[in-house]
């Protein structure tokens, strides 16, 4: 009998054998053993206590900054999607989200209230659970700067919550468990009008729209800035803007329109979008001795 048969029912969806290309942004990769998307926190708790402890669990929101691997994913994938896990609540400066909203929702929520300082939301494609997880940020601001704390689950089921200063935030890193499945999370801003918060977005969504190729099937930035460097530029300077790389599949390359985001342009694998990464990475290295590390996520097993 397969640990499959045995799992706990649950109020919300739970598929078997299911492909995860859909759910994620590049379109790509295989299917998990077990996909879950629980109706509401009480229904993620009764699961996850229920579900045998060496069954393996992986959490996602949108997958905008994902890499399934073709061989599908083992164990279970969490994913909270649906309006339980949507909401974005205003008070006084302080805005709650769950942690399946979109950033750029939260974004938005502030400028209607007159909340400063989450209009940077506007600039990253993924969801809450996410900007946690990664202290997601750009053009100059970052989750830490305006977390207050955040609620999770851990495997076992059992609810925690931690401060902003408890995530020892770095930069697209953090200190806490990687097990914790993010629930909500509370900001806090600063006083300013609505129409000035709201054009702040405007710009920032403007200049997005301008720079990045947000139509396009790709997963955001795709590695991390090193020190004193700018990986666009260093993807650029070594040749592999536009240039088509193919490995099992109809080939992945780096956008003409912003050289550190990688697209599928049809028929991509997994495989030639990690190998395409880790191309650039090596070509990179050799010709300036400077380690790009990536920023997307690669999960899962290979074809």
């Amino acid at each position: 009998m397969s640990w499959t048969d045995t799992l706990p029912t649950v109020r919300g969806k739970l598929l078997l054998n299911e492909q995860l290309a859909p759910y994620t942004w590049f379109r790509v990769g295989g299917a998990a053993d077990a996909l879950f998307i629980p109706a509401d926190e009480d229904d993620l708790i009764d699961f996850l206590k229920a579900l045998p402890e060496d069954v393996p669990v992986y959490t996602f929101g949108v997958g905008s900054n994902l890499i399934v691997r073709d061989g599908g994913m083992p164990g279970v994938v969490i994913r909270l999607a649906g309006r339980a896990w949507g909401q974005v609540v205003a008070d006084g400066l302080t805005i709650t989200a769950g942690a399946g909203a979109l950033d750029s929702m939260v974004a938005r929520a502030s400028a209607k209230a007159g909340i400063a300082g989450l209009e940077f939301y506007a600039g990253i494609p993924g969801s809450i659970g996410g900007a946690l997880t990664m202290n997601a940020g750009c053009y100059g601001s970052e989750t830490k700067d305006v977390l207050v704390s955040a609620r999770g689950v851990n495997r076992k089921g059992e609810r925690v919550e931690m401060t902003v200063d408890q995530f020892g935030y770095t930069y697209r890193h953090s200190n806490a468990p990687a097990e914790i499945i993010w629930i909500e999370a509370t900001y806090q801003g600063t006083a300013d009008e609505p129409d000035a918060v709201a054009a702040r977005i405007a710009e920032i969504t403007a200049r997005r729209e301008k720079t990045q190729p947000i139509r396009e099937k790709t997963g955001g930035s795709t590695f991390k800035n090193p020190e004193g460097h700018s990986s666009w530029k260093l993807v650029d300077e070594a040749g592999w803007r536009g240039k088509l790389f193919r490995m099992t599949g109809g080939g992945a390359k780096f956008s003409e329109l912003h050289s550190n985001f990688m697209i599928n342009p049809g028929e991509a694998t997994a495989a030639d979008l990690e190998g395409l990464g880790e191309t650039v990475r090596q070509d990179v290295f050799s010709k300036t001795g400077v380690q790009l590390s990536w920023e997307i996520k690669r999960i899962g097993r290979p074809g």
